[in-house]
């Protein structure tokens, strides 16, 4: 049995309203949200080129919109607290919108590349808010039971979106780079048409409801997601010069990365058919999972074992930011929704950047440790937490 506070039954939301497909618009929502940020890597790089004339100045177009939703995400949450949410969200997104419109233009107008970033960086600053008040508001538009069921469905698909468009964003290309980087961003803004407006998405301020004894605290859930980001952004940032460092061209580090998708697809349909919540044991087993395979990819031994770590890590990544979700959505009053969800992508956000900085700025030994060591770190908390839990229910 699952405990009904993992589950998010919180007092004071209210019943979701009857919208007609509103697991099919959500998850489309959350999959078309972010496709700007999934395509922005080539995208960018092949918009920003004539500018700079380097093909990496995409990367830094896309450190400042990583940077800025990191700074961003909490504060800006917090100013839409007692707002409708749907209203707030659809703000945000008119706002990110405007502003990789914005860099479009300036592209086109050949604007100092640093004006490029700067756009893109306001952008970055609102996407993480934008996406902590589309979480809130996926409990008014379906019932509890869906809850794990569209969340497991948006990471499928979530997933599918990261493979597919830098697929579309390079064929785009070929035509316009500007064309590329608009298609993406009126894709990003589909999501103001398929959310509809929601006059009860506002929730009281309440008192903050004490945590059921025995149940690990939001802190551990934000420390798992960091690793998971960690651990999913070394093998990602890393592909390419891990694929060179078995001999192989650079082209073909989509080895590495497809079977981490393909696998991550396969453990959101899983969560999918079953609509069930994991229980806080196998939580446990999930992120030893990740740890194994992370450390089977740092360890290079063969290119099967480094893919079998791929797929060990990829199978993981849907249950657990499921449970993620929901286990913090459960241990957070209703009206501090917006903002745990704003402090879990932040959490995620944070573990990829400490990758890819990582990558960067060192070998990538260390690159690839540093997935290994976060995802052995979480396994270990986790591990000791449900421990602890255990014997206080005794």
């Amino acid at each position: 049995m699952t405990d009904k506070s993992i589950l998010g039954e919180q007092p004071g939301a209210g019943p979701a309203p009857a919208v007609r497909g509103a697991l099919a618009r959500w998850t489309s929502s959350l999959a078309l949200l972010n496709v700007p940020k999934a395509a922005g890597p080539i995208a960018f790089s092949l918009l920003s080129l004539p500018l700079t004339g380097d093909p990496t100045s995409g990367a830094a177009i896309m450190l400042a919109m990583t940077c800025a939703q990191l700074a961003g995400a909490v504060p800006i949450t917090r100013l839409g607290r007692n707002c409708n949410a749907v209203l707030f969200f659809k703000v945000l997104l008119t706002l990110r919108t405007a502003a990789l419109g914005g860099m479009v233009a300036l592209a086109l107008a050949k604007a100092p590349f640093v004006l490029l970033v700067s756009v893109a960086a306001l952008a970055g600053l609102v996407d993480g808010a934008a996406f902590s008040f589309l979480r809130s508001i996926l409990r008014y538009l379906i019932a509890d039971r869906q809850i794990v069921r569209a969340l497991a469905v948006g990471s499928t698909l979530n997933e599918v979106t990261f493979v597919a468009a830098p697929v579309a964003a390079s064929a785009l290309s070929t035509i316009s780079p500007s064309l590329a980087v608009l298609v993406s961003v009126l894709l990003g803004a589909a999501p103001l048409l398929l959310i509809p407006s929601i006059p009860a998405a506002v929730i009281p301020k309440m008192d903050r409801t004490p945590q059921p004894r025995g149940m690990p605290g939001s802190g551990l859930w934000l420390l798992c997601s960091c690793a998971s980001g960690a651990a999913v952004g070394a093998i990602e940032v890393g592909a390419v010069a891990i694929a060179i460092r078995f001999g192989f061209e650079p082209e073909l580090a989509v080895i590495f990365t497809v079977a981490l998708c393909l696998a991550s697809i396969s453990g959101g349909a899983w969560i999918s058919f079953t609509n069930r919540m994991i229980r806080r044991e196998r939580v446990a087993l999930l992120l030893l999972s990740m740890a194994a395979g992370s450390a089977m990819v740092a360890l290079e031994h063969s290119v099967v074992a480094t893919v079998v770590g791929c797929l060990l890590v990829g199978a993981v990544i849907a249950p657990l930011s499921t449970y993620y979700s929901v286990a913090i959505e459960g241990l957070a009053p209703p009206d501090k929704w917006a903002e745990a969800f704003a402090l879990l992508r932040t959490a995620n956000s944070f573990g990829l950047v400490l990758a890819t900085a990582t990558l960067t700025w060192a070998p990538l030994e260390y690159g690839l440790a540093l997935g290994a060591a976060c995802s052995t770190v979480a396994f270990m908390a986790a591990t000791g937490a449900i421990m602890a839990a255990h014997r206080d229910h005794r």
